[in-house]
Order: C-alpha cells, then sequence, then structure tokens
C-alpha cells in the first residue's frame, strides 16, 4: 500500500475547512487500515516553534505585511524540518499537501516521491491575505506570493480541485496547469451516523465559519434585522471565532438582535451543534467549495447561501437548498421567512441535502476518489525537483 503523507502548515485540530478536509482524509485511510502520516510545523521538536510564531502579534501592529512573511517564513521553515525527517526512510510514500507553501516544502525535501496539492483557495493565496487586509494588493510581498505560486503549481505531481470553479481559476491564472494531472474531487465529509436521530432545536438558524470580512456575517445580522422588522424574529447561532467577533455582537445589539444571536465562538464538533438547529444559513462572498455547506447538508440542514464559487457544485437551489442574495437584505430575508413558514418544504429539502451528501460528499465516495488519485499518481514518475 502507498503510504501518504498529508502535509499542512496549519494544526491538526482547528475549525476551518482545510482543518477538517485533513481529518475526514485521514481518518478515511485509518479507517481502512491504509498507511498514512499528517506532518505539520508543530512536530519540528524544537523549543522555538511556538515563540516564533507567537511573535507574528506583536509585529501585525507594526506591519501587516511582514507579519505574513513572518507567519509564512517560519511556519515553511519548520514545517522543512519535520517533512524532511518523516520523509528519510519513505521513498514511496506520496505527498498531499494543503497549500501552495507546503507544497513548494515539500518539492524541496522530497527525494522520489511524488508531490499532490489540493486547491482551498479560490485563484491565490496573495489574495485571500489582501481581501483580508492583511497586505496591499500589488504589493511586493503579494506579487511574491503569487510567483512562488506559479513556480509550484507548474512542478506539481498532480492537483486536486475542490471545484470546477477553482479548476477553471487556476488554470485560467495559470495555463501551464493544464498540463499538470488533475481531478476534479469534491471535499469528503465523515458520515452521517444511521441511528442518529434529530435533537430538539436550540435555535432556528445556525452559521459556522471564520469571524472575518470574508464570510461575511454582518449580511447575515441585516437579513435577521429585516426579517424582525417585518414581525419573523429568528434565533441564530453563530459557531466560529476571529477578528470581527467584537464588532458582529456590538452590530447585533445595535440592530436590536442581542436576544436572538448567540455568539458560541470555535467548537470542536459544529456538525453536533448544526443537528440542533433547523436551517443552515451563509452568506460568505466566495467559497473554492464550501465543506460546511456539505457538512450541513450531511446532517439533513436545508441550505441558504449565495450562488458564489464553488457554491453551485454542492448547492442545488428548490432541490435540497435555496439561494439568496448578497445586495439586497431585504430580498433575502424573504427568502429565509419564506423557507421558514413552509416546514414541508424544509423537511423536502433536508431529505434530498442528506441524499446528496450521502451519494456525493462522504469519505466513502470523495475520499475513495481521492486515494485512487494520490495512488495513480504514487506509480508516475515525479516530475523533476523544483
Amino acid at each position: 500500500m502507498t503510504e501518504i503523507v498529508i502535509a499542512s502548515l496549519m494544526r491538526y485540530d482547528g475549525g476551518s475547512g482545510l482543518q477538517s478536509h485533513v481529518r475526514t482524509f485521514d481518518a478515511y485511510l485509518r479507517g481502512r487500515s491504509e498507511p498514512v502520516q499528517v506532518v505539520t510545523p508543530f512536530q519540528a521538536r524544537s523549543p522555538f516553534v511556538l515563540p516564533l510564531f507567537a511573535a507574528r502579534l506583536g509585529i501585525r501592529p507594526i506591519s501587516r505585511a511582514a507579519a505574513v512573511w513572518w507567519h509564512e517564513h517560519w511556519h515553511a521553515r519548520y514545517l522543512k524540518v519535520a517533512l524532511a525527517k518523516w520523509l528519510a526512510d519513505r521513498p514511496d510514500a506520496v505527498i498531499y499537501a494543503q497549500c501552495p507553501i507546503s507544497a513548494g516544502v515539500a518539492l524541496q525535501v522530497r527525494t522520489t516521491q511524488p508531490v499532490v496539492m489540493v486547491t482551498h483557495f479560490n485563484t491565490s493565496q496573495a489574495d485571500e491575505w489582501a481581501d483580508e487586509g492583511e497586505l496591499p494588493r500589488d504589493g511586493r510581498l503579494f506579487r511574491s506570493i503569487r510567483s512562488s505560486e506559479e513556480r509550484v503549481l507548474g512542478g506539481l505531481d498532480g492537483i486536486v480541485y475542490v471545484s470546477e470553479f477553482t479548476r477553471a481559476g487556476l488554470e485560467a491564472r495559470l495555463p501551464a496547469l493544464r498540463d499538470v494531472p488533475g481531478a476534479v474531487i469534491p471535499n469528503a465529509v465523515a458520515s452521517r451516523p444511521a441511528t442518529h436521530g434529530r435533537a430538539e432545536p436550540r435555535a432556528d438558524l445556525i452559521t459556522v465559519g471564520r469571524l472575518d470580512s470574508r464570510k461575511n456575517h454582518r449580511y447575515l445580522l441585516e437579513i435577521l434585522a429585516a426579517a424582525a422588522e417585518r414581525g419573523h424574529r429568528y434565533t441564530l447561532s453563530v459557531v466560529g471565532d476571529g477578528v470581527e467577533r467584537s464588532a458582529l455582537e456590538a452590530r447585533a445589539t445595535e440592530l436590536g438582535l442581542a436576544d436572538q444571536v448567540t455568539f458560541l465562538g470555535y467548537q470542536a464538533d459544529a456538525r453536533a451543534l448544526m443537528r440542533e438547529h433547523r436551517i443552515y444559513c451563509h452568506t460568505s462572498t466566495t467559497e473554492s467549495f464550501g465543506i460546511v455547506l456539505a457538512e450541513a447538508m450531511a446532517e439533513g440542514l436545508p441550505v441558504i447561501a449565495a450562488p458564489v464559487g464553488g457554491v453551485p457544485e454542492v448547492v442545488r437551489p428548490g432541490t435540497d437548498g435555496l439561494f439568496w442574495p448578497l445586495d439586497d437584505s431585504v430580498a433575502a430575508a424573504d427568502v429565509l421567512i419564506g423557507l421558514m413558514g413552509s416546514p414541508a418544504e424544509q423537511s423536502d429539502l433536508a431529505a434530498a441535502a442528506r441524499a446528496r451528501a450521502e451519494v456525493e460528499f462522504t469519505a466513502d465516495v470523495a475520499g475513495q476518489r481521492a486515494l485512487a488519485f494520490l495512488e495513480n499518481t504514487g506509480i508516475r514518475p515525479a516530475q523533476p525537483v523544483v
């Protein structure tokens, strides 16, 4: 059996879609008794790892761009140490990298091992940093990151796109990727236990995600306020943490929603909380795939989201969810009020969502496709080392 070495800059545990992807695929492989190892910078066994990583927080108030460089530089350096050690006596492994930086490290330290990367981003990680206000767009580091991505992605032995949207976007930006073996494989989610029953709802709606500008939680509050103005006061659980939490809590109070919205922070098992709600709501302005949408569907929740990025490849409006606009909170409230007022439609959408997740997104399906692609890459000669 081919050993899969999953290389990631992030901790194993955490609330991001990338971390969920790693945990689900790791659990799937272990469940099949396939050899697998997750390698992160935190395994470098150096007393300097955590202090150096934490120093970014002190640098950021002085220069956000410098903090980004510091974050990427030191995470890459210690991933290189940990990965080189793990690969030393595993010439037949396949490296499954979770971002361009981890893929670049893998290309540097591998000997004969193929390197496959999965796309958790839309166009470039530089654009994501810029969208979050951490980098000036088209600044020196912005250009450096994009240039590095072009070099690394062109040297891969394989690439997994989580949606047709990400494939089209990356190939448009980097036409050379058309020559790299690739496959479109959706993010896998853990199967829903057959004996699982729905819990008594703790709230009407739930949303899960990092509290930052791209996830657009502020707009979701505007939708709730628009519905409340028309006499429909729905309760909402917000799962996740981030830089905008304080501002969002203040905005909820300003809109008169303090008694309707509960900020739960990071939760290790967000899916368990989903079972205690009626509808999953999502207002993100962009998604490469939207793994949390597939998780909600697997829990039997109808999804309301905007048709951005890869979302239309996950949610089928009128079948297992609904779409709402991101530029008209009143119109979006109409969508929400209509669905909340129709238990029969909720039930139909929920059943279709659960069925779709089982057929398309569970680890037994998507995980098997990913494993087959990695194993097939492992029997081809590796690209020359970059």
